[in-house]
């Protein structure tokens, strides 16, 4: 099954990444129409760029979906759906403002990515604290289980808080900036990535990925209750400080990088799980592997949808495809089997 699972996701990037780089616009006659060929030269190597930023970010994201899971033990939980996105969104934005209003660089506050990180952790750790608080007194409040319902709740509000945050922020800067920032918000992929950018994400989901396959039994041992963890001999508590780092800012690159993009870390575990089964030993690379083959697809979609004012932002193809996928899976009770 795992092997069988494997070539299934092999296959499905390899012709998302053909896709991506075949569908573009061309001069036709002086007309610059969209058409489906493989292009060549400067072209091709332009369109392979974001071939690999879209598969670096899904696998970013699948990573820190599968983080988050584990972590609260609940197959609900996403950065975007627990609303760490729009944290570190906020992170990002307050940092932009704070470089402008006070006229120092960026850096100074500690850049966009460190702005993503800690507005990322922060809301994090909050929404964990509140999906926790709700468990009812007859359930194991040492199990570190949150009650789902209340988990998803505490997500939307909190992510909610934190957009409205941002949408204030951007009142404080210039219409340029502020132009920037509603785009950026909406999850777009850069057309032209810079490479010390993109260097950063290829870094993170590598150390990530490591992390992750390097604790891959102490996962799968942490799936059953935390006495039983316990006497096989699992530390929870640094494991689950790991994956909180690990969910965290692997989610707050992402964002940085490319905005918030929805629903690539809760579909793409999913995805893994049904294809490799639930040993963290495979599931780990799968999720990376699904996370990647749904934006590089996503990414792909979006270049034939052209309203007039130019190409969606691929977050806006996330939602449309994820948003009805979340709610299945919430009214089946299928990520409770």
């Amino acid at each position: 099954m795992r092997t069988r699972g494997f070539i299934v996701l092999g296959v499905a990037i390899v012709v998302c990444a053909l896709m991506r780089s075949a569908i573009g616009p061309v001069s036709v006659d002086g007309a610059i129409k969209l058409a489906l060929s493989m292009p060549a030269g400067e072209i091709l190597a332009f369109r392979l760029q974001s071939v690999l930023s879209a598969a670096m970010l899904g696998a970013a994201l699948g990573l820190s979906g599968l983080a988050l899971q584990s972590l609260l033990r609940n197959p609900l939980a996403s950065p975007f759906v627990l609303g760490v996105s729009s944290g570190a969104g906020f992170g990002v934005a307050a940092v932009l403002a704070g470089a402008y209003l006070f006229a120092l660089p960026a850096v100074t506050f500690g850049g966009e990515v460190g702005g993503a990180i800690a507005g990322a952790l922060i809301t994090l750790a909050i929404v964990a604290w509140l999906g926790r608080a709700r468990v009812s007194d007859g359930g194991d409040h040492g199990s570190g289980a949150s009650d789902p319902t209340a988990l998803v709740l505490s997500g939307v509000i909190v992510g909610a808080i934190f957009s409205a945050a941002t949408m204030l922020l951007e009142q404080l800067v210039p219409h340029g900036l502020r132009g920037d920032l509603l785009s950026w918000m909406a999850g777009r992929l850069p057309e032209i990535p810079a490479r010390s950018a993109l260097a950063t994400v290829c870094v993170s989901v590598a150390v990530g990925w490591i992390a992750l396959a390097s604790q891959a039994g102490a996962l799968d041992v942490a799936s059953l209750s935390d006495d039983e963890a316990r006497s096989s001999g699992v530390d929870l508590g640094a494991l689950r400080r790991k994956l909180f780092l690990v969910g965290g800012i692997l989610a707050a690159v992402a964002v940085a990088y490319a905005g918030p993009i929805g629903f690539i870390g809760l579909i793409g575990p999913h995805i893994a799980r049904k294809l490799v089964g639930s040993r963290h030993g495979a599931l780990v690379p799968a999720s990376a592997l699904a996370g990647a083959a749904l934006l590089v697809s996503a990414d792909a979609v979006r270049q034939w949808i052209d309203l007039g004012t130019g190409r969606l932002p691929v977050g806006v193809v996330t939602a449309l495809a994820g948003g009805p996928a979340f709610l299945w899976l919430l009214r089946s009770g299928r990520w409770n089997r």
